[in-house]
Protein backbone atom coordinates (compact mmCIF):
# COMPACT_ATOMS: atom_id res chain seq x y z
CA UNK A 1 0.00 0.00 0.00
CA UNK A 2 1.19 3.34 -0.98
CA UNK A 3 0.33 6.67 0.98
CA UNK A 4 1.04 10.11 0.09
CA UNK A 5 1.61 12.53 2.83
CA UNK A 6 0.85 15.81 1.74
CA UNK A 7 2.71 18.87 3.41
CA UNK A 8 -0.06 21.97 3.61
CA UNK A 9 2.06 25.29 2.73
CA UNK A 10 1.71 28.03 5.21
CA UNK A 11 1.98 31.92 4.81
CA UNK A 12 5.80 31.42 5.49
CA UNK A 13 6.62 29.32 2.48
CA UNK A 14 4.33 30.56 0.22
CA UNK A 15 6.45 33.74 0.79
CA UNK A 16 9.29 31.39 -0.26
CA UNK A 17 10.70 31.38 2.96
CA UNK A 18 13.77 28.72 2.21
CA UNK A 19 13.62 25.89 5.40
CA UNK A 20 16.25 26.43 8.02
CA UNK A 21 19.29 24.28 8.65
CA UNK A 22 17.64 22.93 11.50
CA UNK A 23 14.15 21.66 9.72
CA UNK A 24 16.94 20.11 6.79
CA UNK A 25 17.81 18.27 10.21
CA UNK A 26 14.80 17.11 11.34
CA UNK A 27 13.27 16.24 8.35
CA UNK A 28 16.51 14.45 7.20
CA UNK A 29 16.64 12.28 10.29
CA UNK A 30 12.92 11.26 9.80
CA UNK A 31 13.39 10.17 6.29
CA UNK A 32 16.21 8.67 6.41
CA UNK A 33 14.07 6.33 8.92
CA UNK A 34 11.72 5.86 6.26
CA UNK A 35 14.91 4.79 3.88
CA UNK A 36 16.43 2.61 6.44
CA UNK A 37 13.11 0.73 7.15
CA UNK A 38 12.26 0.48 3.39
CA UNK A 39 9.44 2.04 3.28
CA UNK A 40 10.38 5.64 1.41
CA UNK A 41 9.31 5.69 -1.93
CA UNK A 42 10.14 9.62 -2.90
CA UNK A 43 10.14 12.76 -0.85
CA UNK A 44 10.63 16.38 -1.93
CA UNK A 45 9.37 19.83 -1.37
CA UNK A 46 7.53 22.51 -3.37
CA UNK A 47 8.08 25.87 -4.87
CA UNK A 48 5.47 28.72 -3.88
CA UNK A 49 2.89 28.54 -6.07
CA UNK A 50 3.76 32.29 -7.13
CA UNK A 51 6.34 29.89 -9.45
CA UNK A 52 3.45 27.53 -10.48
CA UNK A 53 -0.42 27.61 -12.36
CA UNK A 54 -3.51 25.88 -12.69
CA UNK A 55 -5.01 24.35 -15.73
CA UNK A 56 -9.08 25.27 -15.47
CA UNK A 57 -11.27 22.77 -16.81
CA UNK A 58 -14.55 23.63 -18.59
CA UNK A 59 -15.74 20.38 -20.85
CA UNK A 60 -12.69 20.78 -23.47
CA UNK A 61 -12.25 24.37 -22.82
CA UNK A 62 -8.56 24.99 -20.82
CA UNK A 63 -7.92 28.18 -18.77
CA UNK A 64 -3.99 28.36 -17.76
CA UNK A 65 -4.84 30.34 -14.42
CA UNK A 66 -1.22 31.77 -12.99
CA UNK A 67 -0.05 31.66 -9.50
CA UNK A 68 0.03 32.65 -6.16
CA UNK A 69 -2.90 31.10 -5.34
CA UNK A 70 -4.99 32.79 -2.11
CA UNK A 71 -5.44 30.00 0.02
CA UNK A 72 -2.65 28.46 1.42
CA UNK A 73 -4.80 25.41 3.38
CA UNK A 74 -5.39 24.33 -0.37
CA UNK A 75 -1.64 24.48 -1.45
CA UNK A 76 0.83 21.89 -1.31
CA UNK A 77 4.21 22.53 0.29
CA UNK A 78 5.56 18.68 -0.31
CA UNK A 79 5.22 15.52 -0.13
CA UNK A 80 6.59 12.09 0.98
CA UNK A 81 5.35 8.83 -0.26
CA UNK A 82 5.75 5.63 1.35
CA UNK A 83 5.04 2.30 0.56
CA UNK A 84 4.10 0.11 4.08
CA UNK A 85 2.46 -3.13 4.53
CA UNK A 86 -1.02 -1.54 6.24
CA UNK A 87 -2.92 1.18 7.21
CA UNK A 88 -1.50 0.82 10.75
CA UNK A 89 2.02 1.17 9.82
CA UNK A 90 1.15 4.05 7.64
CA UNK A 91 -0.33 6.22 10.80
CA UNK A 92 2.63 5.19 12.61
CA UNK A 93 5.28 6.45 10.05
CA UNK A 94 2.81 9.32 9.88
CA UNK A 95 2.42 9.93 13.76
CA UNK A 96 6.20 10.58 13.68
CA UNK A 97 6.37 13.39 10.17
CA UNK A 98 8.11 16.30 11.95
CA UNK A 99 6.20 19.43 12.32
CA UNK A 100 6.20 20.63 8.78
CA UNK A 101 5.53 25.11 9.59
CA UNK A 102 8.83 26.75 9.07
CA UNK A 103 8.50 28.72 12.67
CA UNK A 104 7.57 25.42 14.44
CA UNK A 105 3.87 27.08 14.58
CA UNK A 106 0.95 25.56 12.88
CA UNK A 107 1.64 23.15 10.27
CA UNK A 108 -0.53 20.14 8.74
CA UNK A 109 -0.42 17.07 6.82
CA UNK A 110 -2.75 15.09 5.02
CA UNK A 111 -2.73 11.69 4.59
CA UNK A 112 -3.65 9.50 1.75
CA UNK A 113 -4.38 6.04 0.52
CA UNK A 114 -2.75 6.20 -3.29
CA UNK A 115 -4.51 3.44 -5.67
CA UNK A 116 -2.78 0.73 -6.78
CA UNK A 117 -3.82 -0.76 -10.42
CA UNK A 118 -4.49 -4.19 -8.35
CA UNK A 119 -7.43 -1.57 -6.83
CA UNK A 120 -9.49 -1.73 -10.16
CA UNK A 121 -11.29 -5.05 -12.16
CA UNK A 122 -8.61 -6.39 -14.48
CA UNK A 123 -9.19 -4.77 -18.44
CA UNK A 124 -7.43 -3.83 -21.40
CA UNK A 125 -6.76 -0.28 -20.79
CA UNK A 126 -5.64 -1.53 -16.86
CA UNK A 127 -3.03 -3.50 -18.77
CA UNK A 128 -2.42 -0.54 -20.80
CA UNK A 129 -1.19 1.48 -17.73
CA UNK A 130 0.13 -1.68 -16.17
CA UNK A 131 2.96 -1.28 -19.32
CA UNK A 132 3.49 2.78 -19.28
CA UNK A 133 7.10 2.90 -17.86
CA UNK A 134 7.07 4.92 -14.42
CA UNK A 135 3.72 2.81 -13.42
CA UNK A 136 5.85 0.10 -11.43
CA UNK A 137 7.88 -0.77 -14.42
CA UNK A 138 11.34 0.82 -15.01
CA UNK A 139 11.81 3.33 -18.02
CA UNK A 140 13.76 1.89 -20.67
CA UNK A 141 15.41 3.64 -23.60
CA UNK A 142 17.43 7.59 -23.25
Amino acid sequence: MRYMIVVKATRESEAGVMPTAEMFEIMGKYHEELAQAGVLVDASGLQASAKGWRIDYQGEQRTVVDGPFAETKEIIAGYTIIKVKSEAEAREWTRRFPNPSLNHGWGQIEVRRMFELEDFEPNAEIERFRNIPGNGRPATGN
